[in-house]
């Protein structure tokens, strides 16, 4: 089941941790805020999607995208598509902590991306950043007059 949020996406899926001899399942969110068009979130956890109470991985839309057709990504995210089936993606994570590889559809994630593409068309996302307003809020100071002593 899809919900949007006003500016944004949001998928959960159950995605398999790959063990040794064994998977494990792991709820999971696929997020798209309009407000940060070139990326996409996972949030992992009992309220996955929440940062307070679950991990977010942050990765490139585009990214994701490369993903679902060929090896994309370097280091600590890795995507690619299944060579014998073709509804599996495996991501891998790594962080210093450790590691994760995991199975999940790529159907899903295909589905997802298309979602974010009527948000925000890819190639448009610089349009979509309210750089004014991101750029007020660095050089704002909480209304203090920065030239005030």
């Amino acid at each position: 089941m899809a919900h949007r949020a006003s500016r944004g996406h949001a998928v959960p899926l159950t995605m398999h941790l790959v063990g040794p001899t064994t998977w494990t399942e792991v709820p999971a969110v696929l997020s798209y805020e309009v407000r940060d068009p070139f990326a996409v979130s996972i949030g992992f956890g009992d309220t996955a999607g929440s940062a307070d109470d679950g991990i977010t991985w942050l990765l490139a839309r585009e990214l994701l995208t490369a993903g679902l057709e060929r090896p994309a990504g370097d280091g600590d995210v890795r995507l690619w598509p299944a060579r014998t089936s073709g509804d599996v993606l495996y991501l891998h994570l790594r962080a210093p902590s450790g590691e994760a590889l995991f199975e999940l559809s790529r159907a899903t994630v295909a589905a997802f991306l298309l979602q974010t593409e009527a948000l925000v068309p890819p190639g448009q996302e610089t349009a979509a950043l309210d750089v004014d307003e991101q750029l007020a809020a660095l050089l704002s100071n909480g209304g203090a007059d920065p030239g005030a002593r």
